[in-house]
């Protein structure tokens, strides 16, 4: 008789091979919960059993893309509450962003993280080191430090103070090392001369205007030009226009591309009529014209991966007169959901969404025994009903900023179980004991 610490009984799993209604069971093993089968289980003796018939079993869902905030900002968010918020929306894992105060740029800035979250945070996680132009020469150590996935460069001026904007720290940072760099494309030299084309009671409707297309093309652009000197794997972070997706369809031996569902969701000037500054973000959320190109990367595989870029601020921040008012938006507790909608809506089938959110995202980054509902994997899961329907409600988010860009929108497709490293975090909407969660092991 076959024993087992967990067994998922009767669910729609998402394997590799196809969606099949299986068993699922689950061994602790060296700390973690491991599948070791996937099959009928008639007699689970001892036990813990999850009735999971009408539901679908994914992958587990890894956001590629967060901002928690900490150190430095937890007035916005924090590790413990991103982490509640990506669990309680069927996330099972996340890679964080380092644009902290101080900036996530050193071993001990890493190290600082990394405790932070072994002791808050509800979910798997791992942590990009901050490319500046004083650690340029090192980054290619840094990489290699554990629960590190990669390095990751701001080419334009966003929420923090991290900027690499000189050609010559580019070259520097792609000529060593060996992962696969994450690159927020804006050029900051048109950035800065269009800031003064800003007209006086401006508001957040021209963020499209000044953060145009070219100023995220010509970054991606250049950038790609350089990785191909060194043959250095790229992953485009939020793409948002037409031209970058055109032109990145054609160098996809070397990158890879990230986009947002609020891209999918929403657009220009539909979106700053309806929520105004609450809708600003870098890259902004732009035309039909941009939207309709972007789901036709997704489509033909151009995207690869969909995060969130989850940066939340406060209601107050955001009622700043603009352009004061900060960029960015919460994203992580909605991610599955909104991509469930798209689902059910026949946009895109569920087997490719999981390529999106699961499989992708750890192939991309080279997370360890993840993407995947195969034996010898760690059990990290989302449980979901599609055919559920649920109204986002403030009541429901978890981010300290406490608001969402969906907020009023009913969507087909919830995610109703969080299983991290074989034990059930989320069930229904209920947060049960903090989970033995690890860093990411990264190839």
């Amino acid at each position: 008789m076959d024993s087992f610490d967990l067994v998922i009984k009767g669910g729609l799993c998402v394997l590799p091979s196809g969606i099949q209604q299986t068993d699922l069971g689950i061994r602790f093993q060296s700390g973690r919960g491991t599948i070791t089968k996937i099959g009928d289980i008639s007699n689970a003796q001892g036990a813990k059993i999850l009735d999971a018939k009408g539901l679908h079993v994914l992958p587990g869902v890894i956001d590629t893309q967060v901002h928690f905030r900490e150190p430095g900002l937890e007035h916005k968010e924090n590790m413990e509450t991103g982490s509640r918020s990506a669990v309680l929306g069927g996330v099972t894992g996340f890679l964080e962003m380092p644009n902290t105060k101080p900036p996530t740029a050193s071993p001990e800035a890493i190290a600082d993280k990394l405790a932070r979250a072994e002791d808050h945070s509800w979910c798997n996680y791992g942590f990009f080191v901050g490319a500046t132009a004083e650690n340029a020469a090192h980054l290619h150590e840094l990489e290699k430090l554990p629960g590190v996935p990669g390095i990751k460069i701001f080419m334009g001026s966003s929420t923090g103070d991290l900027l690499v904007d000189q050609e010559a720290t580019l070259h520097t940072i792609l000529s060593k090392g060996a992962k696969r760099i994450a690159i927020h494309a804006e050029d900051e030299q048109r950035l800065v001369e269009r800031k003064r084309l800003i007209p006086k009671n401006a508001t957040a409707s021209f963020h499209p205007e000044w953060r145009d297309e070219e100023v995220a093309f010509l970054a991606t652009q250049k950038i790609v030009s350089i990785a191909r000197k060194y043959n250095r794997r790229l992953h485009l972070l939020h793409i948002s226009s037409k031209k970058e997706i055109q032109f990145l369809k054609d160098h996809k031996d070397l990158v890879t591309v990230e986009c947002l569902p609020q891209f999918l969701m929403f657009h220009a000037p539909d979106i700053y009529e309806k929520i105004g500054p609450l809708a600003q973000m870098n890259p902004p959320i732009r035309s039909a014209e941009h939207q309709a190109a972007l789901w036709k990367g997704l489509q033909d595989g151009t995207i690869d991966i969909i995060g969130t870029d989850h940066a939340p601020h406060t209601r107050e921040e955001k009622s700043k007169p603009y352009p004061e008012t900060p960029s960015g938006m919460p994203g992580v507790q909605t991610l599955v959901p909104v991509m469930l909608n798209f689902v059910n809506e026949g946009r895109l089938s569920l087997e490719h969404l999981c390529n999106l959110i699961s499989k992708n995202p750890a192939k991309t980054y080279g997370i360890k025994r993840n993407g995947e509902i195969s034996l010898g994997f760690d059990a990290n899961l989302t449980i979901v009903d599609l055919k559920r329907t649920e109204e986002v409600k403030e009541s429901w988010l978890a981010s300290k900023c406490g608001w969402s860009p969906y907020t009023g929108l009913k969507l087909k497709g919830w995610p109703v179980g969080t299983i991290v490293n074989g034990q059930t975090v989320m069930w229904q909407g209920q947060i049960f004991n903090k989970p033995n969660t690890q860093r990411f092991e990264f190839a």
